[in-house]
């Protein structure tokens, strides 16, 4: 691609940078895409954008040859039990949904809810959907101080939840479904003993969550294959001798646009940089502070609808982490407490909206979002990252090389 075709709709923003376009992507224009997607303000706007935005070209190629499997062309096939979701989970529909698109990714089919064997320990909504501790317990207003023992536990189920995000990591490439990766995290979450939380939690169809581009969280893996310049989210939790350990990462997918580089290593450092002030004594409000600087600071985003939180016995309690400034989280650390930091950062503004699934938020002007996640403990001087990488991690980030 070498230039734009003039565009006539002074409405039009830049797909980079938000600002009047006057250029429409002539691949584009061939292909009889929608202008709003395809729109930039200038040449260099153009190029910036190119890695990330030619993978929509290849996208409508493949729509319109078709590919191996009907709902890899986003086509349900209820006879393979790959369908829609709606309502959170609990139900299931042939038809895609009709919404408001932000962006421009799509909901495609999901398979099937996958089997856990006999012999696993289960959390109380894996039958029918529904926590029946978690709601009322205390520990939803009181930040749990645990014992040596539970600690030692947190360790070991954190340590599973590391080791399954690296096997999830080791397959993202383009043309990997988001099934497949969910597929993976499932099989080694089981062969190592555990249940994959999010499994059936409030009817979540999945084993992790699988976010794309513009999805901040909570994305369902389906039958959409991973396209050369996205970035993807995986989050993995997992419940083991009684406790839960979480943790999330955003990987590239093959040659991604430099503005997306940024925002993915902006948004690890923002967790660094959270992580290495916790310690006894340190307000909850003040990681909030430390993330909404850095963020700011490159020209990003915090997301302001989902929070960090405590974990333990439970998969979601006491405290709340919010990551935006001025926020009023209440309390202070003390050694023995368990709880996330992670991070949401938006390439354009904070806002989100919800799909009709229920559960996949995405960014409200359809720009890209990236999270990174660790499980922390408090220690009598500092922190323990329960969740840190191993020697044997994948070298998926090139900062850390």
């Amino acid at each position: 691609m070498t230039g734009g075709t003039d565009v006539t709709e002074t409405s039009l923003s830049c797909l980079k940078c938000s600002k009047p376009a006057h250029l429409q992507c002539p691949k584009c224009v061939e292909l009889k895409l929608p202008r709003e997607g395809a729109s930039f303000c200038s040449q260099d706007c153009f190029k910036a954008s190119w890695s990330a935005h030619k993978s929509v070209h290849l996208k409508a190629k493949l729509s319109s040859i078709g590919s191996n499997a009907p709902w890899e062309s986003n086509v349900a096939s209820p006879s393979d039990g790959w369908l829609y979701c709606l309502r959170k989970g609990q139900s299931r529909t042939a038809q895609m949904p009709n919404f408001d698109w932000t962006g421009l990714l799509r909901p495609y089919p999901i398979s099937k809810k996958r089997v856990v064997p006999a012999g696993i320990e289960l959390p109380d909504w894996a039958i029918d959907g529904i926590p029946k501790i978690e709601p009322t317990s205390d520990w939803q207003h009181v930040v749990e101080i645990k014992s040596p023992e539970k600690i030692q536990r947190m360790r070991e189920t954190n340590r599973i939840a590391r080791e399954v995000l690296d096997a999830a990591a080791r397959v993202v490439r383009h043309g990997v479904t988001t099934d497949e990766i969910d597929a993976v995290v499932h099989e080694a979450t089981i062969a190592a003993g555990a249940y994959p939380s999010p499994l059936n939690y409030h009817f979540f169809p999945k084993s992790c969550c699988t976010s794309v581009n513009e999805v901040i969280c909570h994305g369902i893996p389906d039958g959409r294959k991973l396209e050369d310049g996205d970035i993807v989210n995986v989050d993995i939790s997992v419940y083991y001798k009684g406790v839960h350990g979480d943790l999330n990462e955003t990987f590239f997918v093959g040659n991604v646009d430099e503005a997306s580089q940024q925002l993915v290593r902006c948004t690890y450092e923002c967790l660094e940089k959270a992580i290495a002030i916790v310690k006894p004594g340190v307000r909850f409000r003040e990681i909030g502070e430390v993330i909404n600087r850095h963020a700011t600071m490159s020209g990003l985003s915090v997301v302001k609808s989902y929070c960090g939180h405590g974990i333990g016995d439970l998969f979601h309690c006491a405290p709340n982490i919010p990551h935006y400034a001025r926020n009023k989280a209440v309390g202070v650390m003390k050694a023995g407490q368990t709880f996330t930091i992670e991070p949401m950062i938006n390439m354009g503004v904070w806002r989100d909206r919800m799909w009709p699934d229920g559960w996949t938020a995405v960014t409200a002007d359809g720009k890209r979002s990236a999270q990174f996640e660790h499980t922390l403990l408090v220690t009598e001087t500092g922190v323990e990252v329960l969740t840190a990488r191993l020697p044997t991690s994948p070298k998926v980030f090139p900062w850390l090389n």
